[in-house]
């Protein structure tokens, strides 16, 4: 039987997996996704404008 050993992540790790799952639950592509998770975007910004119709590729430009 093998063990799988697990690496405890940071605070800050969590925080940028969170903000990456919350993008591409919002539609962003993988690659836009983590550029915004490991910025210092508004999180909330980047949804609410793909959500009022902006596209993914140009809320990312706006808000990087």
């Amino acid at each position: 039987m093998s063990q799988i050993t697990e690496f405890p992540q940071s605070e800050q790790e969590k925080v940028d997996s969170w903000r990456l799952h919350v993008l591409i639950e919002a539609g962003y592509p993988a690659e836009l996704a983590e550029k915004l998770a490991h910025s210092d975007t508004d999180l909330h910004q980047a949804v609410e404008l793909v959500d009022a119709g902006c596209s993914h590729e140009t809320a990312a430009a706006i808000l990087l």
